[in-house]
This record gives structure tokens, C-alpha cells and sequence, in this order.
């Protein structure tokens, strides 16, 4: 039994790392150290058993740091590091990471593209080779886009068919906006890629932070559902950056509202199964 998962967290400590997307004002009520003791309480009162710790730095230290965390938590099943993509031996510096402590719980890989200044770094030669040698590693790799860079998303996956992408905070659709397209156009798309899989995560912060409700939310988990189903969507919290707009229970009782038309099975396989199975969690 794989469990109910929350399949996309961070932990970081401003105080002894460097975090350049945490700079802005509004994201000072995070910006202090989070860690497993922070998130053992939350997911226990969530009914939660395993989560996937996901990277924040284009750092292999933080990788490390994270991978000797699992280790020490049982409930940390996986996690999804980094990996410098364009480097000469990605398989090389995958490798390095397995050998540390920790190194089984390796699950994934990203890069935090939506914040390359060019658009389609995604789809650039040495990014597409260094994807593939993720994949031929075993492991899956972490789109972080959000509109701007699906075209270039859809050309990556396109030209790495063996490789399992998993979709991260349905590429940030503009709730605040109201805004459905291109997005919407662009997700069925990359859905109909059979080897991409979607997190619904992340999208209270793509909310109103203050007023949102999840009827605002609703129509744009709605597409998720008619595009990817309940066997390729997969929950996460992206705790700690939730709390900008709400606290883990809230999330995840919106999450589990908002699916709630997929039924048990289906819940199921979005709270626990899919996540198992794509970043092939043990247990």
C-alpha cells in the first residue's frame, strides 16, 4: 500500500543558504528555517504518511542536505533533487548523489525553469540530452513552468519519450486572473503526451492569497481532471509556500473537495498511487 502522499514539499534555512526567488517583500512570512520537525505534526493531522521533499537551489549541497533528511525521517519516501542539466556528465553527478547518505531516496530531478530568463531553455540541446540522462538514470524529472514555458515543455517531453515528467503545480495557471487560455489549450496538449503526469499543488499561491476560495480554484482542477484523470494526477501541498495563502490542513481539505469527483479509487490514486508510481517510491 503506498499510503496517502504528499507528493511536493520544501524545507530551507534562509539563514545559512541563499534563496534568490525568496526575495521579494511578499515573501517574507516564509522566508525562516523550515524542517522536518515543522511538518511531522501537520501531515500526521492530515492523515498523510509519506511525503516527496522537493529542491529549492540549483544546489547539489541542498540535494545532499535533503537525501541525508530522508533518511533520518521515515516519512520522507523520495526526493527530488538537482542536478546541474548542461553540465558534461549529468549520469556522472547523479551518480555522486546516490554514493551520499541517504542516496536510495533519489527520485527525481528539476530545475527551476520558469526562472531562466530565456523561455525555451526547456527545449535547448544540452538541457534535452541532460533530461535523457535523467531518464536513463531511472529517475523522473520535475517540470517547474508556468505558460511561457509549455511550448518549449511540450518540445522537451516530445523529444524525450522514455523519460517520466511529472508536471509541478499544473504549470501555474493565472487563478487570480481568471485566466483560462492559452493555458488551458497548452495543458491538453502536454496531456496527451501518455508519459507526463500532473501535481495538483501549488495553486492557493496562484490565487488571490487573502480571498481565495475554492470555488476559484475549482474550474482549473476541473480541466486537470478531464485532461489527465485520476490515474496521472498526483497531490502535493507545496508546503511551506502554501502559507502565504493558507495552512496545510486547508490545503489539503480544499484538495480533497476539489476531487472529490473522482471517487475513492480515484482519490486514492491521486493522494498516494500515482506518486508511488511515477518517482517509484519503496513501500
Amino acid at each position: 500500500m503506498s499510503g496517502r502522499i504528499d507528493a511536493h514539499h520544501h524545507f530551507w534555512n534562509p539563514q545559512e543558504a541563499d534563496y534568490p526567488w525568496m526575495a521579494p517583500d511578499a515573501l517574507a512570512p516564509i522566508r525562516r528555517p523550515f524542517g522536518p520537525q515543522d511538518m511531522a505534526p501537520l501531515i500526521a493531522a492530515a492523515g498523510i504518511t509519506r511525503t516527496v521533499l522537493v529542491q529549492t537551489r540549483s544546489d547539489m549541497e541542498e540535494t545532499r542536505r535533503f537525501l541525508a533528511q530522508a533518511q533520518d525521517n521515515a516519512f520522507i519516501a523520495g526526493v527530488v533533487g538537482w542536478v546541474d542539466l548542461t553540465g558534461p556528465d549529468v549520469a556522472g553527478a547523479v551518480g555522486q548523489l546516490r554514493r551520499a547518505p541517504g542516496g536510495a531516496f533519489l527520485k527525481g530531478i528539476r530545475h527551476q525553469a520558469h526562472d531562466e530568463d530565456d523561455a525555451d531553455w526547456l527545449a535547448r540541446p544540452d538541457v534535452i540530452a541532460g533530461i535523457a540522462a535523467v531518464g536513463h538514470e531511472g529517475l523522473a524529472y520535475d517540470l517547474l513552468v508556468r505558460e511561457r514555458e509549455l511550448p518549449a515543455a511540450l518540445r522537451c517531453v516530445d523529444a524525450n519519450p522514455n523519460v517520466r515528467f511529472v508536471l509541478d503545480h499544473m504549470a501555474k495557471p493565472r487563478i487570480a486572473e481568471g485566466a483560462m487560455e492559452p493555458w488551458s489549450a497548452l495543458m491538453a496538449e502536454l496531456a496527451a503526451r501518455p508519459n507526463v503526469w500532473c501535481k495538483v499543488s501549488g495553486l492557493v499561491t496562484e490565487a488571490d492569497w487573502d480571498r481565495w476560495t475554492p470555488q476559484d480554484l475549482a474550474p482549473y482542477v476541473a480541466r486537470a481532471i478531464a485532461l489527465f484523470g485520476s490515474e496521472r494526477l498526483i497531490f502535493g501541498s507545496d508546503w511551506p509556500v502554501c502559507l502565504l495563502a493558507a495552512d496545510y490542513a486547508r490545503v489539503v481539505l480544499t484538495a480533497e473537495e476539489l476531487l472529490a469527483p473522482l471517487g475513492e479509487y480515484g482519490r486514492s490514486r491521486v493522494f498516494g498511487g500515482n506518486a508511488a508510481q511515477v518517482y517509484q517510491l519503496a513501500g
